[in-house]
């Protein structure tokens, strides 16, 4: 029976290159993230190039959705077999001597409560069927804490400490859990290209160092590694040089 992978926020830059690489994988493709018109034009183009992909709308800050949303890929598709999340967002950073609770709970749902129900919705299934995949992005900020850089960094770090623990448990069962750190701005995302055109102004990483950037075409491969091989929990990547000082 083909597989299926389900990636919650699929845009144009890292959802769209794990699409097509699952997709030359021989996965069918269910596609989710907030706005129908670029989902359907992703789907559109993924058919082109012979990948089997429909579009889901969804809003994942809105946690008690999810069941449901769930439901709708599994009747359409028929199974899921591999889930990724990576609604990632690297323009929500908030120095830590500003940030406040509220800030927090307005990140709360999307980045860490709407993962753990995707899981516990997919769960069950690829337990009975004693296989499957869960792979969840993260920004760098959930490894370690930067200067200038918190906000979605601690919740994201809640997250990663799920995943840890989920991969624990579920080892010998079939199913493996693994997280990717991204640890740069992804190339053709929006945010990328919104930070290209101006339209966020002026960007450094702190002490003036210039923002690195990423393919995620290279990301893509580095989650398929992690799930082809389950040998670890989690990959940084682009991978930090020997020296290199997160403060």
């Amino acid at each position: 029976m083909d597989k299926t992978i389900a990636i919650f926020g699929a845009g144009t830059g890292l959802g769209a290159s794990v699409a097509r690489r699952f997709g030359r994988e021989g996965f069918r493709v269910a596609l989710v993230g907030r706005r129908p018109g670029p989902l359907d034009d992703l789907a559109r183009a993924l058919a082109t190039e012979g990948i089997q992909a429909a579009a889901f709308p969804a809003d994942l800050t809105q946690t008690a959705a999810i069941p449901a949303l769930v439901a709708a890929i599994t009747n359409r598709f028929g199974r899921i077999d591999v889930v990724e999340y990576a609604p990632l967002s690297p323009f929500t950073f908030t120095p830590a001597m500003d940030l406040t609770a509220a800030a927090l709970k307005d990140l709360v749902d999307l980045y860490l409560l709407t993962p753990v129900e995707v899981v516990r919705a997919v769960l069950p299934q690829m337990l009975e069927r004693g296989d499957g995949g869960i792979l969840i992005g993260h920004g760098l900020s959930a490894v370690e804490g930067m200067p200038f850089m918190s906000g979605v960094g601690p919740v994201m770090a809640a997250a990663r400490n799920y995943l840890y623990s989920l991969n624990g448990e579920l080892a010998g069962q079939g199913v493996y859990a693994g997280t990717l750190a991204v640890a740069a701005m992804i190339e053709r995302s929006e945010s990328h290209q919104a930070l290209a055109s101006g339209e966020l102004g002026h960007f450094d990483m702190p002490g003036g160092a210039p923002v690195p950037t990423v393919d995620p075409d290279d990301l893509a491969d580095q989650y398929w590694d992690l799930l082809s091989k389950r040998d670890r929990v989690e990959q940084v990547y682009p991978p930090l040089l020997p020296g290199d000082v997160l403060e």
